[in-house]
């Protein structure tokens, strides 16, 4: 069985396991977070979202809202969680179709059945491990998800062709399989936003993707990052994200929390934008 062991525990969230479960109660109660496991549901069913992927001390509360948010509709059967490929390691989009994935709040298993689905209607999806090997912006979820969801199995994608026509055929894939699965599923796009540019800028440039991804607008997203130079790590599995929710009818897309890393570091003049955004109808 394939194992991937955590990589960057210890240094984007605790190692051990009492000190991980008090950074994220810290996260949700801090000033900045959502401050209950429970939040009101803003529709009958929810997709998913966009969640950030940094260090729990930066970005934790932000992801917090989101999390909270997805428990008040109930624990699905699988997550699947697309994030970029910070490093350029192994296929342009990779699944782990197999194995599972450790944290130091245990194990969770990747569901087979559902990879191979999204691997059926996309063949530029390839199963590749090592794709995996040393990439944060899947692994920083999984605690959250272990701790609000227990054993969940999860789906995990990585992207380094981050194109808008990679987005259009991944997140159609991922939507034809879902329907297929027939199962509960929620997606994750694992994002941070604008980078290392004072808190005023960030804010500025998050607010005009952000206004994009509400409108459910793909096309507009990546134009809008290009032109004026928004660096989203993970604008490919936004984009797939947005794709997804429109083939499945989730058209409502809520802004939880935006903050940047200054908000709760204290340091503005180079800062990185979080948001978590909810997919739901």
């Amino acid at each position: 069985m394939r194992v991937r062991k955590p990589a960057v525990a210890g240094y984007f969230y605790p190692a051990e396991k009492e000190e991980l479960v008090k950074q994220i109660e810290w996260s949700i109660k801090h000033e900045l977070g959502p401050k209950a496991l429970q939040m009101p549901k803003l529709g009958e069913k929810a997709l998913g979202g966009v969640v950030p992927h940094a260090g729990y001390m930066y970005s934790g509360p932000v992801a917090a809202w989101l999390y909270s948010a997805l428990a008040g509709y109930g624990k699905p059967d699988v997550i699947i969680i697309i994030g970029p490929n910070h490093y350029g390691i192994g296929a342009p989009v990779a699944v782990m179709k197999s194995g599972v994935w450790e944290t130091p709040l245990g194990r969770v298993e990747v569901d087979g059945a559902l990879a191979e689905l999204i691997m059926r209607h996309y063949k530029g999806v390839e199963d590749d491990f090592y794709a995996f090997s040393k990439e944060h912006s899947v692994e920083v979820q999984i605690p959250f998800i272990q701790y609000y969801f227990g054993d969940v199995r999860i789906v995990p994608i990585v992207v380094w062709r981050q194109t808008l026509s990679t987005s259009r055929e991944l997140g159609k894939a991922v939507a034809t399989a879902i329907r297929e699965y027939g199962r509960d599923v929620y997606v994750l796009a694992s994002s941070d936003f604008n980078h290392y540019e004072p808190h005023e800028v960030t804010v500025q440039k998050d607010d005009m993707a952000i206004s994009k991804i509400l409108k459910v607008d793909e096309a507009g997203l990546f134009e809008v990052a290009s032109k004026f130079d928004i660096s989203i790590c993970g604008l490919g599995p936004i984009g797939a994200l947005i794709v997804i929710a429109k083939e499945l009818d989730f058209g409502n897309v809520t802004l939880l929390k935006h903050a940047t890393s200054g908000d709760t570091s204290g340091y503005k003049d180079e800062t990185v934008g979080y948001a978590s955004i909810l997919f739901h109808r």
